[in-house]
């Protein structure tokens, strides 16, 4: 999903900047449903799954913050070399979305961030079967 939203040999700073952009996405596409809160919750707990492979992701703030702190993420990726930035974000994302569908369902899960995947610049254009 995120390898996508990146050229080939993206640089850190274009992973944390790919990923900025998709956590206000995530967070767009799932705020009705969970509100801002449960969506920051949510990442915050992914945060701290992801902070045990990737101790640079130790950036959850205590409590539940009322939003995903974009900024904090784009900082701590951009710290890091290419590929651990994208083996963290990666990890991050994964996380996220099986914590979302040990609440709601995969099947759920992949609707309601359909139009996030979706998004991705780099994803293949649907066909056009009529004639």
């Amino acid at each position: 999903m995120l390898a996508e939203r990146l050229p080939v040999n993206a640089s850190a700073a274009q992973v944390s900047e790919a990923m900025a952009a998709l956590w206000g996405e995530i967070d767009a596409a799932l705020h009705p449903v969970l509100g801002h809160r449960g969506v920051a919750a949510l990442y915050q707990r992914s945060l701290t799954l992801c902070a045990a492979s990737h101790p640079w992701l130790r950036i959850a703030e205590p409590g539940v913050p009322s939003t995903v702190d974009a900024a904090a993420l784009r900082a701590a990726l951009g710290k890091q070399g290419a590929a651990e930035a994208l083996a963290g974000a990666t990890a991050l994302l994964h996380a996220f979305h099986a914590l979302l569908a040990s609440l709601v369902g995969a099947s759920l899960t992949d609707r309601l961030l359909r139009a996030v995947w979706a998004q991705s610049p780099r994803a293949p254009a649907a066909q056009d079967t009529a004639s």
